[in-house]
């Protein structure tokens, strides 16, 4: 079996705009002195007089690679309380993935059903299907256009894919959307009250949930492997970081 990673790593600084990741890590040497100093262990006690290596990361729920809980939508979906993310069923979080190549929709595009239907080739989604959206985005990763570049799903073409019962939809670029920068100007200059965060939004009339900053979608075949993306439980959050790995030849 070989496992591709699609998950984009939570770095120190890499986005100069929000959520910014800020990650402080501590050095062996530091933790040998907490041990000095709360506990009165010498150093001789420690291996190699060290300590522990640890971590300390300052983010957003909604930084790196992670999947959006329905409660990030509105807090009523489908006409209840909708679910944070400790509450999103595991059950949706694995299964058979699919590729829809989009990458020919051009910076400030809307993603349309029409365009899902050519990638599909003929072929056809079922509810056990995790959806994976190759714009290509990906690629700039770690630069300032990251968080301002990309086509975005428009309101249909989101319910499209659900109507085929799936439950979670994955994108490689920062954001479901539209860049949130362009979609406001855009929805300002039509004076569409319907036109910012729309795909978002299409989650208060149908629950499911989306992956957004994926990488690596173009290592994958169309069909023919597994998606798992179980998100970090956090209670009553509006969304988890994951560990999206793609299953080929399980």
């Amino acid at each position: 079996m070989k496992i591709i990673d699609l998950s984009l790593p939570l770095e120190d600084g890499k986005f100069s705009q929000w959520p910014r990741i800020t990650v402080r890590h501590q050095a062996h040497t530091a933790s040998r002195w907490l041990l000095r100093l709360y506990f009165r262990l010498p150093f001789s006690y420690l291996r190699n007089r060290l300590g522990w290596a640890n971590d300390r990361l300052t983010l957003s729920t909604h930084s790196g690679t992670h999947l959006d809980a329905p409660w990030h939508f509105s807090p009523i979906v489908e006409g209840k309380k909708s679910r944070f993310i400790d509450e999103v069923p595991l059950e949706w979080c694995y299964g058979d993935g699919v590729v829809l190549d989009v990458r020919h929709r051009a910076h400030g595009e809307l993603i349309t059903p029409e365009d899902l239907q050519a990638a599909l080739a003929g072929g056809t989604l079922t509810s056990s299907d995790i959806v994976l959206l190759h714009t290509g985005m990906s690629r700039w990763y770690g630069t300032p256009d990251f968080f301002n570049r990309g086509p975005g799903m428009s309101r249909e073409a989101t319910l499209w894919v659900l109507d085929h019962g799936v439950k979670i939809i994955g994108i490689d670029a920062w954001g479901f959307d539209l860049p949130l920068r362009l979609a406001a100007r855009v929805a300002r200059q039509k004076k569409d009250k319907n036109f910012f965060w729309q795909a978002h939004y299409a989650g208060i009339d149908r629950e499911y949930c989306h992956i957004e900053q994926l990488t690596n979608l173009d290592l994958l075949p169309a069909r023919g492997f597994k998606v798992a993306c179980f998100p970090v439980k956090i209670k009553k959050g509006s969304a988890g970081w994951c560990r999206v790995v793609a299953l080929i030849g399980e």
